[in-house]
């Protein structure tokens, strides 16, 4: 008799304990840099929705996927523009190493970027194209693991335009809880971009996304001692390296942005997260899922006061993102910071 009332006394001390516990260590809201605001609450309710296996929109586990655009979606690109015209620039320009071999459209591809960059000189029409074969040609010889490292020694520079921060530092810190609170609901996020993949990669390794969730714009590889021989033709030895070519793949914008998903991930997604007109396909896309409950949304860059910010052109953005049937998000009233503590926004150096 004493042992069953022993018994039936520590299972009772037990089971306070764990009340006890529940009640002294509730669950942090995931969204510490968030204000209140209706983007957030429409990303928690979607969620809340489709993982509820009640719900008539229940989404397996498997097909929760996520896309992102990468500058300006979830890191900067107004210093004063993309990380990968700035790298360009420094390497065709600056590069000691490579300044006198550039050849001269890749120069001038250079030089126009750094007029746009220096004197707000118009880019020329298309020049997103005309970027990316000049980059194909500057980083051409280069191997995977050589790009990778150069890639991250500029990225190690201080931020043009901000004190505080690096360029490898510069993430949207709000848009990373978002990636935590995804991952923590069994979705799985991707990068899709239309800056070079390897550039990509680099960038976004420390958020533990793994080279096989980034796509973006792709060069032709090629083995170190393959010469003229076709790839169906060579046998890579083990002593060779992979290295860049000079021949320009695929630039990753609009409608390439979609093709890209179909073929590397062979879903379409369910969420997608962009900033700018080369992501509406991209969402698009998305809405457009035959099987599931989906939704996309749209940053606007409307925060002058903390970034280098063109408030009336977002806000004009803003509408038509809204018109098209995406979420806004306001940098300047959805987010509590942009790039965190000890950051802030100084003029230009040159």
């Amino acid at each position: 008799m004493k042992n069953r009332l022993f018994f039936f006394i520590l299972l009772a001390v037990v089971f306070t304990g764990c009340s006890r516990q529940v009640l002294v260590h509730p669950s942090a809201s995931p969204f510490t840099l968030w204000n209140t605001c209706e983007s957030i609450t429409v990303l928690q309710e979607y969620v809340q929705d489709v993982t509820n296996p009640a719900s008539a929109h229940f989404i397996r586990q498997e097909d929760r996927i996520a896309t992102f655009d990468m500058d300006g979606t979830f890191i900067g690109e107004l210093y004063p523009t993309y990380f990968e015209y700035n790298l360009l620039e420094y390497r065709v320009l600056d590069d000691p190493a490579y300044r006198d071999a550039a050849p001269d459209d890749v120069r001038e591809t250079a030089l126009q970027i750094r007029d746009f960059v220096r004197h707000g000189t118009p880019l020329p029409d298309h020049f997103d194209m005309k970027h990316a074969r000049a980059a194909a040609k500057a980083y051409a010889g280069m191997t995977i693991a050589g790009f990778d490292a150069y890639v991250k020694a500029y990225a190690a520079k201080p931020a043009n335009g901000f004190s505080g921060m690096t360029y490898a530092q510069s993430f949207y810190k709000p848009m990373l809880e978002i990636f935590d609170y995804l991952k923590a609901n069994g979705f799985t996020y991707y990068v899709v971009s239309g800056s070079d993949r390897f550039i990509c990669r680099a960038l976004v390794e420390p958020l533990g996304i793994g080279p096989d969730r980034v796509i973006g714009m792709d060069v032709r590889l090629m083995s170190s001692r393959q010469g003229d021989q076709a790839g169906v033709d060579y046998t890579l030895a083990q002593d060779e390296d992979l290295v860049r070519t000079d021949e320009l793949l695929i630039k990753n914008l609009k409608n390439n942005k979609v093709m890209q998903i179909a073929q590397e991930i062979g879903k379409v997604p369910v969420l997608s997260f962009g900033n700018s007109g080369g992501d509406c396909a991209m969402h698009n896309y998305c809405l457009a899922n035959p099987r599931y409950r989906s939704a996309a949304f749209m940053l606007i860059a409307d925060n002058p006061a903390d970034d280098h910010a063109n408030r009336e052109k977002a806000l004009s953005l803003g509408l038509q993102w809204q018109a098209a049937g995406y979420h806004v998000i306001s940098m300047r009233d959805d987010f509590k910071t942009i790039y965190g503590p000890g950051v802030s926004k100084i003029d230009f150096s040159f």
